[in-house]
Parts: C-alpha cells; structure tokens; sequence
C-alpha cells in the first residue's frame, strides 16, 4: 500500500467516523422536540430528602449553597442540607456548624474524591429517606424542585437528571460553556428521552431513590468523574434515568481559558477510561440483554469532543475543496454542515442575542484550548481537580429564572 492509498484509507476511516457522529447528533437534536414529560403532575405523598452537598476547598461560597438549599418550597421537617466539607478551612467549618438547620460533615482523604466524600457521609449519616438530591458546591436550586422531584418518584422515577443552566454569562467562555450544556440537554436528555432511552447524568442536580443510591455508590470509588459510573451501573441494574426539562438548577460555568482546559482535559480523561473500561461488556450486553442504555452510553464516550470535530470537519471541508474535489469535497461538506445544523437546532432560542454571536468568534480560541486539553488529560484521572467558582449572585439566578420560564 502506497502513502498515498494508506492517507485516503485513514481519510475514509474518518470520514465514517465524523458521519456517524454527526448524524448521531442529528437524529436525537430532531428527537428533542417530541420531548414531553408524560407523569402526573401531583401527589398526595409528600417523600422526606437528603440534600447533599459534596465540596472540596469551596470556601468562598459554601454558606451561600447551603443556606439557598433550605428555601423550598415544600416542608422543612421533610428534608435535610447536608454539606460534606473536604479541606475546609476551620472557620468555614465553624460557620457552618452554627447555621441553623444545616448538618456539616467533616471529611479528610490522603488523596480525595467525590465519590470517597459521598460514600464517607452515606456511612455517617444514619436516618433514613426516601430520595436524595445531590449538589455541586455552586448549584442553587429552583424553590419548586423537591416538590416536583417528589411527583417524579410518585411516577415511577427512580433516577432524575434535573435541566441544570447557567447562572453567568459574564465572558464569551462563560456562553460557551453555557451553550455546550444546553446542547448537551437537547441531544443527550430531551432527544433520548423522547425516543424512551435513558437521560445522561451531568454530576449535579440529580436525584435518586434513597436505598438505591447508597447501594450503588457503595460500589464506587474511583478518580474518574462518579457520575458516569454511576449511569453505568444504573444501566447494568436496568434503571432507567429521567429528565425533567422544566425542572431548574443553577450551575457556574467557566470564565477562562485556563480552567476551561483543566475542566476538559479531566473528563476527556474520564470520557477515555470508562468507554476502554466498559466498551466491550456493553456489546455483549447490547445483545445478550438487549441493553441499548448501557451501549448508547457507550456510543456517547466514544464520541470527541465537538469543539474539536466541529473545527476538524471544517478544515477538512476547505482542504478538500483543494485536493479532493468530486466525492470527497462533497461528503465532508454535508458532513460539516449536518454538525453546523445539529448544534443550530439544539441551542435554545433565549441565545439567539448579540452576546452569544460575539461569544462565537470564540470558538477558534476554544478549539486551540480544546487541543490544548488532548495534551493534559492526565490531570483529569489522577487526582481531584474541582472547578473554582465565586460566589453566587441569588439575585442575577432570579433574573436567569424569570427569562427561562417566560420562554
């Protein structure tokens, strides 16, 4: 085989590759508006909630999660805000402790993670309930959210993933990043779940039947990111994971270069493990058990990032027009247009504004620091590596809510 044959059969490999994603993100970005949610919207069972709060060094704004936790709108004797402090200053601690109807517990690890911090509470915490809910250090919740979780489980659910968004937008990579998970709940939440596969996980803003996430999670410790874990063995255990698109949760998002590349090359890096990990049980699965859950999880680590394939597929198209021509030219054209289509469809309308078109010029940026993050993906495997935030503005999450509920 000549260099040249050798080039064309790596092209063509690619180009099967990039078409397969591509449509995948299509088919479930034109699945996403036959979403509805079919359960009762009421029930006379009101559940008892542990809310957990899993941070580690989060300082700054622990007080602030912590006491927004307790405004719900559903009766304070039926759930309980626990934080789990990892390398929390003393007087953060103390703070804490003296906030009334808040439970601190205090954890320390020689090398830390947030499944070790979790399953460490679990052991400590001795009450029972029905459901739990699980924060991010930064998340405010909507004031109606354990109340609609509750009606969720009276349908039925025993796994929720809740829409979580983006509480800033204060810089182009903060709409960025704002966007890519407003993508990601089009395609991999709202698409699936109108075509009855399960919801992926994103790490915060989740609920679960109580007894089922203590025995799972019992399971768990890993560096890698939890959460794609935990779907994987909800999908081995045949649990179905929802979403409730209506359903809020207010999230930071990253405002720099620098921990946009942290944040990427770590779940790169987790992306990497478990699909190497799980690949092959998920085909076996798929046709033993008629798993498709667990095997379009599969589907979706082997995807790469889009940033990158999105800035790939272009080049290719413009070289193409070059040195390709005929067949070649015209099928990495649709190629790069059916990803430009997918991700125009799954943007929700409130972004079509002037601050996300200045946000896009962007992008070439974000796919040189996307790049970049290829190159670091062993920070995100081997340690605890948190995304920094700031303290929360409750007022500007107020202002978010009222412009995505008049949608």
């Amino acid at each position: 085989m000549t260099a040249l044959n050798f080039l064309n059969f790596i092209q063509y490999l690619f180009l099967i590759y990039s078409g397969f994603y591509a449509v995948y993100l299509l088919f479930y970005a034109i699945a996403s508006f036959f979403y509805k949610y079919g359960g009762k919207t009421s029930t006379n069972r009101l559940r008892k909630f542990l809310i957990l709060i899993p941070a580690y060094k989060e300082d700054k704004i622990i007080i602030n999660t912590a006491t927004e936790a307790l405004k719900q709108d559903y009766p304070s004797d039926l759930y309980d805000v626990y934080v789990i402090a990892d390398s929390f200053k003393r007087e953060t601690i103390e703070l804490l402790q003296n906030e009334d109807n808040i439970q601190c517990i205090e954890v320390s690890f020689k090398l830390s993670t947030k499944a070790r911090s979790i399953n460490k509470a679990l052991q400590a915490i001795t009450e029972e309930y029905d459901g739990v809910i699980i924060l991010d250090a930064d998340n405010i919740m909507d004031d109606d959210l354990i109340l609609k979780v509750n009606n969720a489980m009276a349908n039925g659910s025993k796994a929720i993933q809740c829409h979580r968004v983006a509480k800033n937008q204060d810089t182009s990579f903060a709409i960025l990043d704002a966007l890519s998970e407003e993508i990601n709940n089009t395609i991999f939440r709202k698409g699936h779940i109108a075509l009855g596969i399960s919801s992926a996980l994103i790490g915060s803003g989740m609920a679960f039947e109580y007894k089922l996430y203590r025995s799972i999670m019992k399971t768990i410790d890993t560096y890698a990111d939890e959460d794609k874990e935990l779907e994987i063995k909800l999908f081995l255990n045949r649990i179905k994971i929802d979403f409730l698109n209506d359903v809020y949760v207010y999230d930071e998002k990253v405002t720099n270069s620098k921990v946009f590349v942290k944040q990427r090359s770590r779940w790169i890096s987790s992306q990497i493990f478990y699909a190497r990990t799980y690949i092959f049980k998920s085909i076996y699965e798929l046709f033993k058990h008629s798993n498709f859950d667990f095997f379009d999880k599969m589907l979706q680590l082997l995807l790469a990032p889009r940033i990158l394939m999105l800035g790939i597929t272009f080049i290719i198209a413009v070289l193409s027009s070059f040195f390709n021509r005929g067949f070649l030219f015209y099928s990495w054209l649709v190629v790069f247009l059916a990803f430009v289509l997918a991700l125009v469809i799954s943007v929700p309308k409130r972004f079509y504004n002037k601050q996300t078109l200045l946000a896009l010029l962007s992008l070439p940026y974000g796919f040189l620091m996307m790049a970049l993050a290829l190159f670091k993906i062993k920070l995100g495997h081997n340690r605890l590596s948190p995304t920094p935030h700031h303290t929360a503005n409750h007022t500007k999450n107020e202002r978010i809510r009222e412009r995505i509920k008049n949608l």
